[in-house]
């Protein structure tokens, strides 16, 4: 999902990458309001400045999601699509919330544009390292600032893992089970299935950072640690979820 190549079917003004100038100074990381981690210790969070474009990004995905949910809400910004994301998370089960996940970027991005990218880019090292970059290029307004680095693929080091130092979404929503069935897990299936390549999203929980490293297929959901993952002593969706909110893929507790 990223901000500069998000046109169409939800109503917004469309963009297209040759429109846009993405400001990476845009987002910076002012230290300043408090957050309770994993382990109940108290740590600060960070505030971006989201740009124009930025915003356009934003409540462009925040509107596809509340189309495809059925719920809207009057929010603008991040806070919108937090609050999207929020309605979700209770509204549906685990699995809903992955298919109504791939619904909205379905509907976020143009299918011409998705198979054309499938086309032309099937799986390389080349390909790879393409994703890689535009994921650090084009998304920060949604996940925070990023970097590319090296991993091993076939026993060769490629520029192919995107690194997430601090998770704005995850920061956003204090939720692991947010996290796991509102973006990875569906991140992963539409990035696969609609681009063709493969992704495994790898979560830090005690620091919220995050790698994305493409070409490698992620673990099945009963083998993936991240399912046993507890949540957050500040998670809200824990109180109406019951001792775990995080559910599994399986919509099993």
């Amino acid at each position: 999902m990223d901000a500069k190549l998000m046109v169409a079917q939800c109503t917004i003004p469309s963009l297209t990458s040759a429109h846009w100038k993405p400001k990476h100074p845009s987002v910076v990381g002012v230290l300043s309001r408090s957050a309770i981690d994993i382990s109940g210790e108290r740590r600060k969070t960070n505030v971006y400045k989201d740009s124009f474009f930025d915003n356009i990004a934003i409540n462009h995905l925040s509107k596809c999601v509340q189309e495809a949910t059925g719920f809207r809400n009057s929010k603008s910004g991040y806070e919108s699509l937090i609050k999207a994301v929020r309605v979700t998370s209770q509204k549906y089960s685990p699995i809903q919330q992955h298919q109504l996940v791939i619904q909205a970027l379905d509907r976020a991005f143009p299918k011409s544009m998705l198979l054309l990218v499938r086309t032309l880019l099937p799986s390389s090292k080349f390909a790879r390292k393409l994703f890689a970059f535009f994921t650090t290029f084009f998304f920060v307004w949604l996940v925070g600032p990023s970097e590319v680095r090296e991993s091993e693929v076939d026993g060769r080091r490629e520029k192919n893992l995107v690194h997430i130092k601090k998770c704005r979404f995850l920061e956003e929503t204090n939720c692991v089970g947010m996290c796991i069935n509102l973006c990875k897990l569906p991140s992963q299936s539409f990035i696969k299935d609609s681009l063709g390549m493969s992704v495994n999203s790898l979560t830090d929980f005690d620091d919220m950072s995050c790698e994305m490293i493409f070409g490698q297929d992620p673990p099945e959901s009963t083998d993936d640690p991240a399912l046993r993952q507890p949540c957050f002593k500040l998670c809200k969706a824990k109180q109406s979820h019951g001792k775990n909110c995080l559910v599994d893929a399986t919509g099993e507790k």
